[in-house]
């Protein structure tokens, strides 16, 4: 916004001032019916102070979203398994320069900015996945808080970038808190959990990217928490978020979830109350209509415009820090230009992402990557062609998708030979009964079988058209008509390598068996099928680590709508599962050596300094994620069997060795007690660093021993 406005010029247009004190004048002009027209997400102009429309609705979970064409970027949960931090921070400074780029083609082009034009990011999507059945558990990091908030936080510092001024975007952490479905039931339910599982499980990303990478915006979830509508939750809102971690920023409600109150929730009677709730709450910006009932609130005397005028200064803060009322030169992000926008800078990094996602679960004698000597391959399967394997769910658009088989086609070697056809359909059996695949494949010296979900099977409430759960899954095994199929192929004696896409765990059961490999390529994004296709020819190592259990069936999980965490997640599952967490092979091996405590007895209070060393002993260069977990042997309450502090990416040459150092801080070692309080305690402590979490289900698998040490924290 530009110009002066007569027959002054207002201080909220003086550059010269803080944005705080420009927000109170800009309030302080407005009418009762202007103030609640700024309330919603569909924020109207107001023309008499050249205010435009805005429209805070606009999404980049991986990529800029429903804004017509843009990079398409792995899925966050394939961004999870890179765990690799400075690739993701990348990625997001990219979509941000996407959505500044398109934000301003679409002021010049309409003069505002309709819905997913905008600058206000509803990501990253913080939940735990606590549970494989969760449609959009997809959209999360994962099921470690910590693992969650290390890569979340850089995500959030990339879309909003580091100037000390102005936000490139503004990202908003969601949902708040304690929601990870069933998606059925997200407008009604009420999830019930300990003080200590709250603070432990569900609310550390949360604080991470609020204290450390200053999250604009805070959305909170639909469902009520401890009897509370997240909305407007004095617990969550007042006490922890406000007063305990000191946000500054604003608490948008989730689409229609103010609604939901008097509909669902039924703790209000009407919309008026519910408008009322929310505001008194710390709700700043309605994602709904309810705040137009704001004026009927006040002549009834449940707030009155001052409680209106504190959440209307939140919300409009940001955008004084978007730039939206500074000269565009004065913002450094105004002259991005449009050639941003799917450029081949980033298709190179949304190949990188995709590549460091893949998860190589399974490789029977080394039967990847394709060996030269390889004849003829036969590629089939009902997501071997998909562009909705690509996508997952909340995704942009981009003229150039590739496919698996596309990928595939692009990287054969001449003389190679290859057959495709589909074979099977996603989930319905087929309509003949035989069919010419298992002939290709006895014919082919190896069959690829692109398999697995798609946004069809999981995702959101209302979008996934062949889930009966709304999204959500009845079963997370392999659909009968995939299973089948595969089945058939194996009988023909044909070496199998599934390519499995998909969001959340699979159980495999059978199939596991009779498959030679299994790559795991989750929603991969615009450069899927090129990276797939590199990995499956050797071009690059496989270096993806799962970021969740995968479990061997749903009889090792406890039941949906149950929040408590004892027997979930890699922290708290006793039994053995499917693949464990963090686990991931190579196409080379990795030694773990020489590690090394400065101090085995420390004081309560001080630091554990120590290195390991790590050494990639195959003939490929290759990349290794080492993961430090510690266990506390001797705590006096509940604590997780072993969690994860830490972890770095690393990439070695075939024979190179590198010596890493580590610090353990009081916090790491501490637990929270049944009141929600971190309590460090004297007493025994393990430590494992390797390339997976402990258990001995990882070493079946292949994934390379661990080295542990013990140590103690002596009282004073």
């Amino acid at each position: 916004m530009n110009g002066n406005i007569s027959p002054e010029n207002p201080a909220y247009l003086d550059i010269s001032l803080p944005f705080e004190d420009r927000v109170k004048d800009l309030v302080s002009r407005l009418t009762l019916d202007e103030k609640v027209g700024l309330m919603n997400h569909t924020a109207r102009g107001i023309p008499r102070l050249n205010i435009p429309a805005y429209n805070y609705w606009s999404e980049a979970l991986h990529g800029v979203a429903r804004n017509g064409r843009a990079s398409v970027f792995p899925q966050a949960i394939g961004m999870a398994a890179t765990w690799d931090k400075d690739l993701i921070f990348r990625v997001a400074d990219a979509i941000s320069d996407e959505g500044r780029a398109k934000y301003h083609e679409a002021l010049k082009r309409n003069g505002y900015t309709a819905q997913y034009q905008g600058l206000n990011f509803w990501s990253p999507n913080v939940n735990i996945f606590r549970d494989p059945r969760w449609g959009r558990g997809q959209e999360t990091w994962g099921e470690d808080p910590f693992l969650t908030g290390e890569m979340a936080a850089v995500f959030v510092q990339g879309l909003q970038g580091d100037n000390p001024k102005y936000l490139k975007s503004a990202a908003c952490a969601k949902h708040f808190a304690v929601h990870s479905g069933p998606e059925r039931e997200r407008h009604t339910f009420n999830a019930v959990v300990t003080k200590r599982e709250l603070y432990d499980t569900y609310l550390p990303a949360f604080k991470k990217l609020v204290q450390d990478a200053n999250v604009e915006a805070v959305m909170g979830a639909y469902n009520r928490t401890l009897g509370e509508v997240c909305c407007a939750s004095k617990l969550l809102i007042e006490d922890i978020l406000r007063k305990e971690w000191d946000f500054k920023g604003h608490y948008v409600s989730d689409c229609w979830a103010l609604s939901d109150f008097h509909l669902n929730h039924k703790v209000t009677k009407d919309a008026a109350e519910s408008a009322a709730l929310a505001i008194k709450r710390g709700c700043d910006l309605g994602c709904d209509h309810v705040f137009d009932e704001i004026p009927e609130a006040i002549r009834r005397g449940l707030i009155n415009e001052t409680d209106m005028d504190h959440a209307l200064e939140r919300s409009l803060l940001t955008r004084f820090k978007l730039g939206m009322f500074d000269p565009p030169e004065m913002v450094p992000f105004t002259s991005i230009p449009a050639e941003v926008v799917g450029s081949e800078k980033h298709r190179n990094l949304a190949y990188q992402a995709a590549v460091e996602s893949v998860v190589l679960l399974k490789n029977k004698n080394n039967i990847l990557p394709i060996k030269p000597s390889t004849k003829k391959i036969f590629v089939t399967g009902p997501n071997a062609t998909s562009l909705e394997v690509l996508l997952g769910n909340y995704y942009g658009f981009n003229n150039r998708m590739i496919t698996f088989l596309e990928g595939i086609t692009g990287r054969l070697p001449e003389g190679m030979g290859m057959e495709y056809t589909t074979g099977a359909m996603l989930k319905h059996p087929r309509e003949i009964e035989e069919t010419w695949a298992a002939g290709m494949a006895q014919s082919s010296d190896l069959a690829i079988v692109c398999g697995g979900f798609s946004s069809f099977l999981e995702g959101e409430e209302g979008e996934s058209l062949l889930s009966p759960e709304n999204g959500d899954r009845k079963s997370i095994s392999l659909p009968n008509s995939q299973i089948n199929y595969i089945r058939e192929l194996a009988i023909s004696g044909t070496k199998i390598v599934l390519v499995l896409t998909g969001g959340s765990p699979i159980a495999l059961g059978e199939v596991e068996e009779m498959v030679d490999a299994i790559l795991f390529v989750w929603y991969p994004g615009m450069e899927g099928g090129r990276a797939v296709a590199d990995i499956l020819f050797g071009d690059v190592s496989p270096s993806g680590k799962l970021p969740l259990t995968f479990p061997k069936s749903l009889d090792q999980v406890p039941a949906f709508d149950d929040y408590c965490m004892d027997g979930r997640t890699y922290k708290y599952m006793r039994e053995e599962p499917l693949y464990p967490f963090g686990f991931g092979l190579s196409y080379s091996e990795f030694e773990y050596f020489d590690l090394k405590m400065e101090n085995r007895q420390i004081r309560l209070g001080e630091k554990a300094e120590f290195q390991v060393s790590l050494r990639n002993t195959g003939d490929k260069p290759a990349s290794e994620v080492v993961q430090i977990y510690l266990s506390d042997i001797e705590a006096s309450t509940i604590v997780p069997l072993h969690h994860l502090i830490g972890f770095e990416r690393i990439s070695l040459a075939a024979g190179e060795s590198r010596t890493l150092d580590f610090s353990i801080t009081p916090e790491m070692m501490s637990f929270f007690n049944d009141d929600g309080k971190l309590t460090l305690e004297p007493g025994e402590f393990n430590l494992e660093v390797g390339g997976c979490s402990p258990g001995m289900r990882g070493l079946e698998l292949g994934a390379p021993k661990p080295v542990n040490e013990t140590f103690w924290i002596m009282s004073d």
